[in-house]
C-alpha cells in the first residue's frame, strides 16, 4: 500500500488508501479574501491563528499555508511590494512560525514563488508537504530538485506548459510524466500526491466521472496518493455543500485519499441574524431584542454563532466509517456524541454505576 508520510514536530499525518481521508484545511490563504491580505500587509496575524485553531478543532489532519499575497498600500514606497518573489518569501517564514507556535499538525507548503517553497521548507518543523509541482519544465526543474534536497512530498498538478487539458488522458499523462521526472532525481511515487485537477461541473457535464476515473487510474496505474481543491467541483452553483457532500465520498470511494478543503462551517453573523429578524417582523413575528443569538439561529435551523465543523466533515466521517477507516465508528461515535454540560452525568451512566453497586 502506498503511503505518504507528512510530519510536524510530534505528529504524523499519513496518506493512504488504506488510511482515513486526509483533510487539508485550505483557509490560511490571502488570494481572494482582501481583509485577510490587508490584514497582513500590516503585520497582522490574527485571522491566521484563528484560521489555524479553528480547522484543527473541525477536525483539519493537516493546514496548508499560502502566502500569496499583494501588498497594494506598499507598493508606492517601495515597488517591489509589487513582486511576489520579494513578498512571499518572508511572509512564508513568518505564517510558517506563528502558525507552529499554536497549534501543531503538519503543513503544506503552497506558493507559486519557489523561494517561498524554501524559505517554508528551511522554517518547518518536520515533514511538510510541498505544494506544488507540475508539469511544466521550467517548474520541474526548480521545484524537484528543492523536493529531493529536504526530502519531503509533493503535490504534482496535472497541467504543463500547454495549460489545463479538458481531456483526462492528456492530464493522466502529465502526472505520469511528473512521476517519472521525480524518479530520476531519486523521489519515490509515494512522495507523489497527484492533483488530477478537478473541473467545475456546472461547466462540464462529465466532470465528476472524469475525476473519479483518473483517480482509480492513478491509484492502479501508478500507485500514487491524490488530492484536489474539492470545492471546484460545485463552483458558480447553487447549494454548494450539497454538491461537495455527495462527490466527496464519491471520491473516496473511487480512491481519492485527501483534498485541500474548508472544514469549517463558518458562523452566523449578527447582521445575517438582524436580517433575519426584519424577515419575521414583515410578517408580524417581533423577536425581543434580548433573545439569545445562539438559540434565535439553532432555533430557525439557521446554524450556529460559533465555528464548528462543516457538513463537508461530517460526510467524510462517514465515507470513513463506511470504508472501514474507521474501526468500530471511534471517530463518527466521537464527532456525533452530545458534549456534556458541567456537572451533567451521561444518559444511563448513573444507573450502571447504581446497578453494580446494588449487586455488590
Amino acid at each position: 500500500m502506498t503511503r505518504t508520510i507528512v510530519e510536524s514536530k510530534t505528529r504524523t499525518a499519513i496518506i493512504g488508501f488504506d488510511q482515513p481521508f486526509c483533510v487539508i484545511g485550505e483557509r490560511i490563504n490571502p488570494t481572494g479574501r482582501k481583509k485577510l491580505a490587508a490584514e497582513l500587509e500590516v503585520g497582522n496575524f490574527s485571522t491566521v491563528e484563528q484560521d489555524a485553531i479553528e480547522q484543527v478543532a473541525a477536525g483539519a489532519t493537516m493546514l496548508d499555508i499560502n502566502s500569496g499575497a499583494v501588498f497594494s498600500n506598499k507598493m508606492a514606497e517601495d515597488p517591489r511590494y509589487a513582486d511576489n518573489n520579494f513578498v512571499e518569501p518572508p511572509l512564508m517564514r513568518e505564517l510558517i512560525e506563528r502558525i507552529q507556535a499554536i497549534v501543531d499538525v503538519p503543513l503544506c507548503i503552497d506558493s507559486s514563488v519557489p523561494a517561498a517553497l524554501e524559505a517554508g521548507l528551511a522554517a518547518a518543523q518536520g515533514r511538510p508537504l510541498l505544494n506544488s509541482v507540475t508539469g511544466e519544465e521550467e517548474r520541474l526543474e526548480r521545484v524537484l530538485p528543492l523536493v529531493k534536497k529536504y526530502n519531503v512530498p509533493v503535490v504534482a498538478i496535472s497541467n504543463d506548459d500547454s495549460g489545463i487539458s479538458e481531456d483526462p488522458e492528456v492530464r493522466f499523462q502529465v502526472a505520469k510524466k511528473i512521476v517519472e521526472r521525480a524518479a530520476d532525481f531519486g523521489i519515490p511515487a509515494c512522495d507523489i500526491v497527484v492533483d488530477p485537477l478537478v473541473m467545475p461541473i456546472g461547466a462540464m457535464g462529465t466532470a465528476g466521472l472524469q475525476v473519479f476515473e483518473l483517480v482509480r487510474r492513478l491509484r492502479m496505474e501508478l500507485g500514487v496518493n491524490t488530492t484536489c481543491g474539492a470545492s471546484n467541483i460545485s463552483f458558480g452553483l447553487p447549494n454548494r455543500h450539497g454538491i461537495n457532500n455527495a462527490f466527496l465520498p464519491m471520491a473516496m470511494a473511487a480512491g481519492m485519499t485527501s483534498a485541500i478543503m474548508n472544514p469549517v462551517r463558518l458562523p452566523i453573523s449578527l447582521a445575517k441574524i438582524a436580517e433575519k429578524k426584519l424577515e419575521l417582523a414583515s410578517y408580524g413575528i417581533i423577536v425581543p431584542d434580548d433573545v439569545d443569538p445562539e438559540l434565535f439561529v439553532q432555533l430557525l435551523g439557521m446554524g450556529s454563532t460559533k465555528s464548528r465543523s462543516g457538513s463537508e466533515m461530517e460526510a467524510i466521517r462517514a465515507a470513513n466509517f463506511l470504508t472501514n477507516n474507521d474501526p468500530n465508528g471511534a471517530n463518527w461515535i466521537k464527532a456525533n456524541k452530545p458534549t456534556l454540560a458541567a456537572g451533567e452525568v451521561e444518559a444511563g451512566a448513573r444507573g450502571r454505576r447504581e446497578g453494580r453497586r446494588r449487586r455488590a
